[in-house]
């Protein structure tokens, strides 16, 4: 075939067949066509452009009622949104930040009773400067080790941080006696007859009130409860705590309970009881602070109580084979609990008071002090218990030094821990 037949039957293509139909002799379902002149054909167009041209003519791009190719799902990101850089390689002061480093090794090698009690620092720094100063807007560092406690903020930070630094220090961790008496009455008529010994302090939490009173009137105020039948006082300790650290008083007990059940065709019953525990009754934490002169406590008050009211029945479906209708029960607790958080600042010389108010009382009634007739106890009540939890601090000052004798001997002393 000659050239300038091929030429013309390929114009005789393009000018007579549609867009989109298939030509005489090409392959159906849209293939691409690829043709090829016979062996002695010398074609002056590139075969590249020939199959260019029929590939526009079957697969046109502008074919509205072709169906819209999917798009290729989003690779993800490497990199994070945030796009965190080094930045200039120093601490940012815009608002005049400098660092600072407290010596605090006079106070930490003393203490014993903890195995990081730099961490009384921290807590205390936090307390007294907020939490919200160390994460706005001025950067703020703040962390401590054994011997050295480091500080990057402003001046005027600084200068707080170093009062409380100077508080520890100077005090060499010197352990202080304090009474701590943890007192409930049924009822909260007790200040008719006091009122007058009580100076009344400010309190945050709802429903709580706080008096400061003389030693010698906290001594008339116990006597005064002491008379009352529904006076108990569940502990008196003479707790000794170095100083800026925490003692807690508790009396906790745990109290076993079926949960829920696990349903087991391998046992005789068809079921395993699952067992749970809760934990009832009250904790106090106590962290006194003494300022410089010894004068003034600050103190952290922390209350925790938790009571099981009752133990709500469930019967849950536990079918066997030989007892289709099988039914076990399981308890849900019902619970009551009550948390009180505060600080307080108050003279050596003088008693703190805090009626918690009437709370929940998750030590057991005593039976004896259910008698009004000796040998007569009067039926408990069905409902929970309740009372108003009274405690009275009072400060006894620094412990005595230990007098240990030396194999010659001769005394020496030491302070105790």
């Amino acid at each position: 075939m000659s050239a300038k037949r091929f030429f013309a039957i390929l114009c005789w293509l393009i000018l007579v067949c549609p867009a989109g139909a298939q030509p005489p002799g090409e392959p159906a379902g849209g293939a691409t066509l690829d043709w090829r002149p016979p062996d002695g054909a010398h074609s002056s167009a590139p075969q590249s452009e020939v199959t260019r041209t029929a590939d526009t003519r079957v697969r046109p791009a502008s074919d509205s009622s072709a169906e819209a190719a999917p798009e290729a799902e989003p690779t993800p990101r490497s990199t994070p949104a945030a796009a965190p850089s080094r930045g200039n390689g120093s601490l940012p002061n815009e608002h005049g930040q400098v660092w600072r480093e407290y010596d605090i090794a006079p106070y930490t090698v003393r203490v014993t009773t903890t195995r990081r009690p730099e961490q009384a620092l921290v807590d205390w720094i936090l307390r007294e400067t907020g939490y919200e100063a160390w994460h706005g807007e001025a950067l703020g560092i703040l962390s401590a080790t054994r011997r050295t406690l480091r500080v990057y903020h402003t001046p005027e930070m600084q200068q707080v941080v170093a009062d409380l630094v100077d508080r520890f220090v100077s005090s060499e961790a010197e352990t202080w006696q304090f009474s701590l008496r943890i007192i409930t009455v049924d009822h909260p008529g007790w200040r008719m007859r006091v009122q007058r010994l009580l100076r009344p302090v400010t309190v945050q939490t709802p429903g709580v009130g706080a008096w400061l009173l003389p030693r010698e009137d906290a001594a008339v105020l116990l006597t005064e409860l002491q008379r009352r039948n529904d006076f108990r006082e569940h502990t008196s300790p003479l707790l000794q705590v170095d100083n800026g650290q925490s003692t807690v008083v508790s009396a906790m007990r745990t109290r076993p309970y079926i949960r829920d059940i696990l349903l087991r065709a391998d046992l005789w019953q068809g079921f395993e009881p699952q067992a749970g525990t809760v934990d009832e009754g009250f904790s106090l934490e106590f962290s006194p602070l003494l300022t410089s002169d010894r004068q003034l406590i600050d103190a952290v008050i922390k209350c925790h109580i938790d009571q099981v009211e009752r133990m709500i029945p469930v019967e849950l479906e536990a079918p066997t084979a030989a007892a289709p209708r099988q039914r076990t029960p399981i308890e849900v607790p019902q619970m009551v609990q009550f948390r009180f958080h505060e600080r307080f600042r108050w003279p050596v010389g003088q008693a703190l008071l805090v009626g918690m108010g009437t709370v929940p009382l998750p030590v057991p009634v005593d039976a004896k002090a259910m008698q009004l007739v000796p040998g007569i106890p009067l039926p408990l009540p069905k409902s929970p218990p309740r009372a108003e939890l009274l405690v009275l601090i009072e400060a006894k000052g620094p412990a005595a030094p230990t007098v240990t004798r030396t194999p010659s001997g001769a005394p020496s002393g030491g302070m105790h821990r």
